[in-house]
C-alpha cells in the first residue's frame, strides 16, 4: 500500500479530528460515571417507570453525558486533546 503526498496530507488532516472525537468520548464516559455517582438515572420509589425505566436509564445518562461533553463539558476533553496532539507531534 502506497500513500501519495495528497493522501498523506489528507490522512494527517484527519488525525486532529479523530483525536478530538476520541477526547470528547472519553470526557463523556467520565461525565456519565459522575452522573451515575450523583444518582442520576436511579428510579424513583413513587411514580417510577417500572422495569423499562430501570433498563433504559443508563442509556439516558450516557446520552446526557455525551451532550454535556459536546457542549464543552468540564474542559477535560480539551486537556486530553492538547496532550494527545503534543504526543503525536513528538
Amino acid at each position: 500500500m502506497t500513500i501519495t503526498a495528497t493522501g498523506a496530507t489528507a490522512l494527517s488532516a484527519q488525525i486532529p479530528q479523530k483525536l478530538k472525537a476520541a477526547s470528547v468520548e472519553l470526557e463523556a464516559a467520565f461525565l456519565a460515571e459522575m452522573l451515575k455517582s450523583a444518582g442520576l438515572g436511579q428510579t424513583r420509589s413513587s411514580f417510577g417507570g417500572g422495569a423499562g425505566e430501570d433498563q433504559f436509564a443508563s442509556f439516558l445518562v450516557q446520552q446526557q453525558a455525551r451532550q454535556m461533553a459536546r457542549a464543552g463539558g468540564v474542559g477535560l476533553s480539551e486537556i486530553i486533546f492538547n496532550s494527545m496532539m503534543e504526543k503525536s507531534d513528538g
